[in-house]
Parts: C-alpha cells; sequence; structure tokens
C-alpha cells in the first residue's frame, strides 16, 4: 500500500484478509486493534521490503500529519506483543507475520519458528517458518546444555532475481 492509501477498498486483497483477522485475533485475546495500529499493520503488510521505524513514521504522515515517533514505537510494540510483526533485528526493521493473515493462536504466547532470508543486494526479506530448523537449533543448543526459548534466524544472501542478474553478470 502506498503512503497515502487508507481505504479497504484501496487495499490489496491479501492486507485487508490479513487486517480482518489480525482484528480478530485481537478481540479474542481482549486487545483493540485502534485505528492507528491497524494503519501502521497495514504499512507494514504492504510493504515490499522490511520498514524501520522512520520509513513507516514517514508513511503514515501521508495519512496522520501529526504522527511523532512515540506513536509509531507504541504501535510497533503492540503488534510485536501481539505476533502480528517481526522485528528483523539485521535491518532494524519491521516485516507482517507469514501468520497475520491467519485466524489463530494471537497474543504474547504466539510463537512460530520463524526465519528470515534477506537478499544483501536488493534487501527484499522472506519469512519461513521452517519446524525442522528450529528443531535442529534446538538440538544444537542442547548438545552444549543451552535451552532455546525464542529464537530468530536471519540469513543474508541472494534472492532468486539477484542471483539470476549476478550469474548473467558473470557470464557476460
Amino acid at each position: 500500500m502506498a503512503a497515502g492509501q487508507g481505504s479497504a477498498a484501496e487495499m490489496p486483497e491479501d492486507v485487508t484478509k490479513a487486517l480482518a483477522a489480525a482484528e480478530a485475533r485481537c478481540l479474542r485475546a481482549g486487545a483493540q486493534l485502534t485505528e492507528l495500529r491497524r494503519q501502521v499493520l497495514a504499512l507494514v503488510l504492504a510493504s515490499e521490503q522490511p520498514l524501520g521505524a522512520y520509513a513507516l513514521l514517514d508513511k503514515l504522515k501521508a495519512q496522520r500529519p501529526g504522527a511523532a515517533p512515540p506513536t509509531v514505537y507504541r504501535a510497533l510494540d503492540f503488534l510485536l506483543e501481539r505476533g502480528l510483526i517481526h522485528k528483523v533485528e539485521r535491518l532494524n526493521a519491521f516485516v507482517g507475520c507469514v501468520e497475520a493473515g491467519h485466524d489463530h493462536g494471537a497474543g504474547p504466547d504466539h510463537h512460530h519458528p520463524h526465519q528470515f532470508l534477506i537478499c544483501r543486494d536488493c534487501g527484499m526479506t522472506v519469512e519461513i517458518s521452517d519446524p525442522a530448523v528450529a528443531h535442529a537449533l534446538a538440538e544444537a543448543a542442547a548438545r552444549v546444555g543451552f535451552r532455546v526459548g525464542n529464537a530468530t534466524v536471519e540469513v543474508e544472501g541472494l534472492c532468486a532475481a539477484c542471483a539470476a542478474q549476478s550469474s548473467e553478470a558473470a557470464g557476460a
């Protein structure tokens, strides 16, 4: 969703569905997805790349000219706590949770294994949720006497498009 878009009619269908599911999850958990939180979530979900807080603020100002950093940070904290978004630490940016469009399991205890694949050339970031990766990490940690609580794996490399471009450039 580009900055300034705000009505449901202007949002992609997948974002509209994810917002409806997020709202239902919040209500079941006794939390409220306020209009501001909804706008921030919509911006994150609609973005093709992870968004930092200040990039979100810039986009939000198109809809809310008086928006300030604390406004965005409070909304992000709420969305993180509800499991609707994830923070990609390496980029200090936020992405929508791949499960945000599914109507189940919201709340502070909403944890699922997730890994991020980050393209070092274009910045595209993809969340995958592979329990086998989480299991392998937990087993490796257990071998040294460590018990994993929550883990986020961030892998840097090349997306398919950038890898293809790189191969073409090497062959030219």
